[in-house]
């Protein structure tokens, strides 16, 4: 009995005992089926709050540094509208693509955590070039934070310092937050429905961080200098980066397993070397993992789209079957070629969100730069920061993500017995609709804005409240509430589960994209309109038509919505068949059960 009971101890504690990101299993001890045994909830929250804090961090600085950007730019460094616009674009462009790049090595070679600290530490660099940019003499622009004429060695060490961000962020975001989520088991029922919470929190927190970036570091920026705000960030990105590392301890860890696009490589060589080869009208007699093996990943049921690729899992009758086996070249499994498939499918979903994207990213520029020239006095003569004004994207997201997770779910659930109230692509397109109204309500708002500039030119826009802004700040939040967490979900758990970094990074990567295409949509109305009498974009927004870019963005993205409808109607979700770290003969009893989202 004692040697029953000790075992039993051994089986089911879930301490992280000489642990490092290159093991399998998530805890010190699995049973003899290989499974990962159950974890205390306080266990589980413990290791995400040990996360959440340096994404706390990082989201800190990013929108300390992102959202002044073009005010700098401006101010500062003296560049047009147009021209500032442009390179914020640029800089979250590259800032939101290479996480593709740090998500690829997180998963094939360097494992999460291992990822998050090295370039948690580049991004603490490029905080600390940044700091010295402002504050080592022969660095600062000039001798105050606004000139007329700057230092030409600042500039270039500027754009040094904020793009070593970007590579600091590489390859942060898209392990991070798939570290996290690793932390919850998908085996576990329990576990499973806390991760989807997971991702709700996550933004929870990403959402204080920008709050607090918007108006403690803007305020210092604007009314201190913004050297001290810059200190203060990279104090506080060391602070988190010890905390981070001091939890290791208590987290979970995922093997790698080297590159996850060989494998799909494999399937489409595979494909074309047995494309006169005739399908088996029985999809189970293709190859797949025997059932007397065990499996470390989770299986894939067949589907019948891209029949094709079917053909990489054809055993062919001419060949030794022990040397196809042996050959991924020759021979892939149906989950392989189903993990193909996913990628695959995944392309229109990407491409059809690119639209949300670029509203989004007006958000950082124009938006900001209305602000600029607004009244902006709340009490006495205290005049908030235009840059605070994006604060309300973060209380517009707060709140959605509370109502979305505490209320709306539940009642879902209840209603339509799927697990998570609604599906993911459901989620995503709501998050659409409010994006094409936040461009309606900022083309009026904007056009009443420019109707004061014309009836008095010397005032301008400045008797005209900023929180007239308010409400397309807010509707955005609302939108990223549902579009954005959307996204983060959808692409880390329809991805094969050895691409879960690079999930996350193709996430970010529509946001990426969606601002360099920003910038050439700036560029070609620019170039149109300029040609048929005035340009849209003016040298400040007193003398551009932000209001008829604005409506320019909400008929494309209405348009974008219907075809996004139509491809998210024509999705077909993961099908797993089988839980990880168990025995295929296990799981061929539970694929009824599973449930499908």
């Amino acid at each position: 009995m004692d040697k029953i009971n000790v075992e039993m101890e051994r089986i089911t504690r879930a301490e992280s005992v000489e642990m490092d990101d290159q093991k399998l299993v998530y805890d010190s001890s699995v049973d003899h089926k290989g499974r990962i045994p159950l974890r205390s909830s306080t266990g589980v929250w413990k290791a995400s709050l040990f996360i959440i804090v340096i994404e706390f961090s990082e989201r800190l600085s990013f929108f300390g540094i992102a959202t002044s950007l073009i005010i700098y730019l401006t101010k500062v460094i003296h560049q047009d509208l147009k021209t500032a616009a442009k390179s914020v674009n640029y800089w979250t462009g590259v800032t939101t693509l290479m996480p593709l790049l740090g998500g690829f090595l997180a998963d094939a070679y360097l494992g999460r955590f291992s990822t998050v600290l090295l370039s948690s530490t580049v991004y603490f660099l490029g905080l600390l070039l940044l700091t010295m940019s402002r504050v080592v003499p022969s660095l600062k622009p000039c001798e105050s934070d606004l000139c007329d004429k700057r230092r030409n060695v600042h500039e270039p060490i500027f754009f040094l310092a904020i793009y070593l961000i970007s590579v600091g962020t590489g390859g942060h975001k898209p392990s991070l937050e798939s570290f996290g989520a690793d932390q919850f088991d998908d085996e576990n029922p329990e576990e499973r429905r806390k991760k989807m919470s997971f991702f709700n929190w996550w933004n929870f927190g990403l959402c204080c961080g920008l709050l607090l970036g918007v108006t403690l570091i803007v305020y210092i920026q604007e009314h201190v200098s913004w050297a001290m705000a810059d200190v203060i960030l990279t104090l506080v990105m060391a602070s988190s980066i010890a905390i981070f590392y001091a939890g290791k301890p208590v987290y979970r860890f995922r093997k790698t397993t080297g590159s996850p696009l060989t494998p799909m490589l494999n399937v489409l060589v595979a494909a074309i070397r047995k494309r006169s080869l005739q399908l088996p009208s029985d999809p189970s007699h293709l190859h797949e993992v025997p059932k007397s093996e065990t499996t470390q990943r989770r299986l894939l049921g067949h589907t019948n789209r891209l029949k094709f690729l079917d053909k990489a899992a054809i055993l062919d009758q001419t060949q030794d079957s022990t040397e196809q086996q042996q050959d991924p070249w020759k021979l892939a499994t149906v989950t392989n070629v189903e993990e193909l498939k996913l990628i695959i499918n995944m392309i229109p979903i990407w491409l059809t969100t690119l639209p949300f994207g670029i509203c989004v990213a007006q958000a950082a520029t124009f938006f900001l730069k209305q602000g600029v020239t607004m009244n902006r006095k709340i009490i006495h003569n205290f005049e908030i920061p235009p840059a605070s004004i994006y604060a309300l994207t973060a209380v517009g997201m707060i709140i959605s993500v509370a109502f979305y997770d505490k209320i709306l779910v539940p009642f879902l659930r209840r209603t339509t017995g799927n697990e998570r109230g609604i599906n993911i692509l459901q989620r995503i397109g709501i998050g659409m609709i409010f994006s094409i109204s936040t461009m309606i309500v900022a083309a009026l708002v904007e056009r009443k804005r420019l109707n004061l500039v014309n009836k008095n030119p010397l005032e301008g826009s400045s008797s005209m409240s900023v929180f007239w802004l308010a409400p397309q700040f807010l509707i955005l939040g609302i939108a990223d509430g549902f579009a954005l967490v959307g996204l983060q979900e959808y692409f880390y758990d329809q991805v094969p589960d050895s691409m879960r970094s690079l999930g996350i990074a193709l996430y970010l990567s529509v946001i990426g994209a969606a601002n360099f295409i920003s910038s050439l949509l700036i560029t070609i109305v620019d170039h149109i309109t300029e040609k048929s009498g005035k340009s849209w974009f003016g040298k400040d927004p007193n003398s551009s038509r932000l209001d008829y870019f604005y409506w320019l963005l909400a008929i494309i993205t209405a348009i974008n919505l219907c075809v996004y409808v139509i491809v998210a109607r024509n999705y077909s979700y993961k099908n797993v068949r089988c839980k990880a770290t168990m025995s295929v003969a296990d799981c061929d009893d539970r694929d009824n059960r599973e449930a499908m989202v």
